[in-house]
């Protein structure tokens, strides 16, 4: 990769060819990146590594339904498939583990015309569902694999059990990626470093107190993205996106983490290893306390006990809440500023963040080295269709 020119720094000044800002799923995913082509990256959080809303404990990876295949399911297969590998390697390297797993996912029919529907999408998994000499499928079984997990009254008319979704320690996955960066030769790490100031088309930034001149800037800080996109986007006349607040659960349970995942009308049940599962999640978009749980959190806590009678008696060892970023079409916001050329968006992954998150950043690094990418982006992930969704 060529390496784009930086602007001469200013006495006193710290220079690099890339500077990350966030330092969440994206943006440790980017500095990997980063790392492996050489650019020289500052990557700066407000906080602590991986925290908010990357610091969760779900870490569910669901792929798209296999019926009316488009360019955007098969990025989304593509990245789960290849997941798979890069975190292998991410291991390998550090010596930490992730908790991946492909663990599939089941998911109860309770209702006749459902059957009917996932046969029906058995066929499309057959068809799509491929990589290569690896095949995932999409099946409907009468009962499930293991008794209780879920009841077997949850799903009256059979349950899906497909083999392509997997599960990932959310927490364990961001340390993975700390360590391989700490060790890094051209990523400069600043946490507890607020932005002040960033000037996309002077090349500069004030970040913790220090002035920052860079070449290209990747804005990867989950929702509060979007503030800094809307203050450059005059044209927007909606927002480019909002926080949406999640809660979640972690249960200590005697299961066996190799357990498929439970998936019921938006309620996640994850068995992860060392005897844990976790529980999740809510979406909403109103909220007074972003950090607190309630009540929402208390009735999916039981509705999931109802599901899986084995954590009937499970305890709770940790209740969690956070804001995730939605864009205003939904999909992740990825690519080049049309204004500013030399910010480029990195957010908006919302539910779907630690499944893409490794190939949407090699997408935005490659765009920051201005060079070809291996694979393309769906055309709705671009930073120019939500703005112009917003502009409507």
């Amino acid at each position: 990769m060529e390496k784009a020119d930086s602007p001469a720094p200013a006495s006193g000044q710290s220079s690099c060819d890339l500077l990350i800002v966030g330092a969440g799923i994206m943006g440790l995913w980017a500095a990997v990146h980063a790392e492996r082509f050489g650019m020289s990256t500052i990557l700066a959080d407000a906080g602590s590594l991986g925290r908010g809303a990357s610091g969760g404990l779900l870490g569910a990876l669901m792929p798209h339904m296999p019926d009316r295949w488009s360019v955007k399911k098969q990025f989304q297969f593509d990245a789960l498939v290849s997941l798979e590998t890069e975190i292998a390697a991410l291991e390998a390297e550090t010596g930490v583990s992730a908790g991946y797993r492909r663990s599939g996912r089941l998911i109860p029919l309770p209702k006749p015309h459902l059957n009917r529907i996932a046969r029906g999408h058995s066929e499309d998994a057959d068809c799509h569902w491929r990589a290569g000499e690896r095949r995932f499928h999409w099946h409907v079984i009468d009962r499930p694999p293991i008794d209780g997990w879920p009841d077997i009254s949850a799903g009256e008319n059979g349950f899906v059990h497909d083999t392509l979704a997997a599960r990932v320690a959310p927490r364990s996955l961001i340390s993975a990626l700390i360590a391989l960066l700490r060790r890094a030769k051209c990523v400069r790490i600043m946490e507890h470093a607020a932005v002040a100031a960033v000037d996309p088309d002077r090349g500069t930034a004030e970040i913790g107190g220090e002035p920052i001149a860079f070449s290209r800037c990747i804005l990867a800080a989950g929702h509060k993205s979007f503030p800094l996109l809307q203050e450059l986007t005059p044209g927007a006349k909606k927002p480019l996106g909002q926080p949406v607040k999640g809660q979640a659960a972690l249960l200590r349970a005697d299961i066996d983490p190799a357990l498929p995942t439970i998936f019921l009308d938006g309620l996640y049940v994850v068995a992860h290893e060392g005897g844990y599962a976790a529980i999740g999640s809510t979406s909403e978009n109103r909220f007074d306390d972003p950090g607190s749980t309630d009540a929402q959190l208390d009735a999916l806590i039981e509705a999931a006990r109802a599901i899986a009678p084995i954590l009937r008696d499970a305890p709770v060892v940790e209740r969690w809440a956070g804001l995730r970023p939605k864009a205003i079409d939904r999909d992740p916001m990825i690519g080049r500023h049309p204004v500013h050329p030399r910010l480029i968006a990195l957010t908006g992954g919302f539910k779907v963040s630690f499944g893409l998150a490794h190939r949407l950043a090699e997408a935005a690094v490659c765009i920051a080295g201005d060079t070809d990418c291996e694979f393309s982006l769906p055309e709705s992930f671009a930073i120019s269709s939500h703005i112009a969704v917003a502009s409507r």
